[in-house]
């Protein structure tokens, strides 16, 4: 298993062996809560009324976009217990008290696990290499290489590895491997372990990372898939952890089973089966060839993104604050198929106006905070992308930023608006097809707030507190848009 990535807190871990059983049985039964020496809960038993009068499909729906906005570390099974009431609670906290349940506010939960999930891009595939189905965080982990009996995913810098792992029949067991995982080791510590006769799920960490690891067995072998990655990830990881697991389906009997899959090609496994740089494997693959798996024949439809040239922030009813330097290099902006109308240009934004725009959403300003982390939400063909980063020197971000940036919003992790990135290079350095982490320059909020001001478009502070990537993000809900060029 991953060496630096080897560490998890106990809330996770207990969440995680929840999540343990296999994704076509049922899981594993929990003792329930205590039950309270006074009468039950009545907010608790109201909520469950209203939780289960839904259909089940939309209850497991609401309890998976629960998990993407970082409220929920359960399986989601679409049963109402104590982690889904907090779940929604939480969710609650967030809406000044709206019912959770209630349409609308169920309509905005799904909105904001929908925007999470697209942000990462994540993907539930057929892996053909071990014959799992499982969801793969795409856009965090674009680096694919083959490994024996499986695929391994990877972040760009190595600080995120996903593996997918297979053993033929006879080759090995769960017991064997279970015993390998929980070995002492002087640089890690154990923090989760759970045996059951067809399934494994171990957890631990280390100074700096934190991992897990889960085997299910079946007639075709044995079959699984590690996850690691820097303590310092939990934050954003720790959810993604729970959606690969609640998503993993180690014996797909048919494609129904499996939704939204999109089949993984085929590759054949390198020379060597050493583990990446930063882990080491808890257990050593036997030097096989893995099941030879038919993934489901799914063909996606052929859509042309659009080319987005640039990132715009709707701040008023047809108006879009962006970056002047896209209205510098393309004076014909467009949003979707509508002309972009440049109203004003100055001290480095501009403000445009177009048809068809969705809500605005602007953000309170960035407040007065230690903290050097920021959120970019950047618009791409495929909808947007959020990319961590921190403050470098004045008025500037280092990030990931890719092609289609300039002008897009720069958050703190409680959402407030700390600026916009001024502009992005025309030819910008690669590194394997990806920009690496890279400083930008960043219009502050206090000229943003200015700009804003003299165009009759009133801002005020941010008051909410320091939170997640995906919590940050959703500040703007979709008030994040990609602008085109006419040419």
């Amino acid at each position: 298993m991953p060496a630096r990535a080897l560490s998890a807190a106990r809330p996770l871990s207990v969440a995680l062996a929840l999540l343990a059983a296999p994704a076509v049985a049922q899981a594993p039964k929990v003792p329930p809560p205590r039950a309270p020496a006074t009468a039950p809960d009545p907010a608790f038993e109201a909520m469950r009324a209203a939780f289960e009068a839904l259909p089940e499909a939309e209850r497991k729906a609401l309890q998976d976009a629960l998990v993407w906005t970082g409220d929920y570390n359960s399986v989601v099974n679409g049963a109402f217990g104590r982690r889904t009431f907090e779940a929604l609670n939480a969710a609650r906290a967030r809406t000044a008290g709206a019912d959770p349940l209630d349409p609308r506010s169920r309509a905005a939960i799904l909105a904001a696990g929908e925007a999470a999930r697209k942000a990462v891009r994540f993907t539930v595939l057929a892996d053909p290499a071990s014959g799992a189905v499982l969801g793969v965080p795409e856009r965090m982990v674009p680096k694919r290489s083959a490994v024996p009996g499986g695929t391994r995913w990877q972040s760009a810098d190595g600080r995120l590895t996903l593996e997918s792992r297979s053993f033929p029949a006879g080759s090995t067991d769960l017991e064997a491997l279970f015993a390998r995982a929980t070995a002492p080791l002087a640089d890690r510590k154990v923090t989760y372990k759970l045996k059951r006769p067809d399934f494994i799920v171990v957890t631990g960490e280390t100074a700096s990372g934190r991992s897990y690891l889960r085997y299910a067995a079946g007639p075709a072998g044995i079959r699984g898939f590690a996850i690691g990655y820097e303590a310092a990830q939990a934050a954003d990881v720790d959810r993604l952890v729970i959606a690969i697991a609640n998503s993993f389906v180690p014996f797909p009997n048919a494609p129904a089973e499996a939704p939204r899959i999109a089949a993984v090609p085929a590759t054949k496994p390198p020379a060597t089966g050493l583990p990446p740089a930063g882990m080491t494997s808890q257990v050593t693959a036997p030097q096989v060839t893995a099941p030879q798996v038919t993934p489901p024949q799914v063909t996606p439809p052929q859509v042309t993104p659009p080319q987005v040239v640039g990132t715009g922030l709707v701040v008023a009813p047809g108006r879009v604050l962006t970056a002047s330097s896209l209205v510098e290099t393309c004076p014909n902006l467009r949003v979707g198929a509508a002309p972009a109308k440049v109203l004003r240009s100055e001290r480095g934004l501009a403000l445009l106006e177009a048809a068809g725009l969705p809500a605005p959403r602007l953000p309170g300003l960035h407040g007065t905070s230690a903290s050097e982390d920021r959120v970019v939400v950047a618009a791409d063909g495929a909808g947007v992308s959020v990319a961590p980063g921190a403050m470098s020197g004045e008025a500037r971000v280092t990030a990931p930023l890719q092609p289609g940036s300039a002008g897009a919003p720069v958050l703190d992790r409680a959402g407030g608006l700390a600026g916009l990135v001024a502009r992005y290079p025309a030819a910008p350095r690669l590194v394997a097809g990806v920009v690496p982490p890279a400083s930008f320059p960043v219009i502050p909020e206090d000229v943003i707030a200015a700009f804003l001001a003299e165009g009759g478009i009133a801002t005020k502070p941010s008051a909410a507190t320091a939170g997640s990537v995906g919590a940050a993000a959703s500040a703007v809900g979709g008030a994040v848009i990609g602008l085109g060029c006419t040419r």
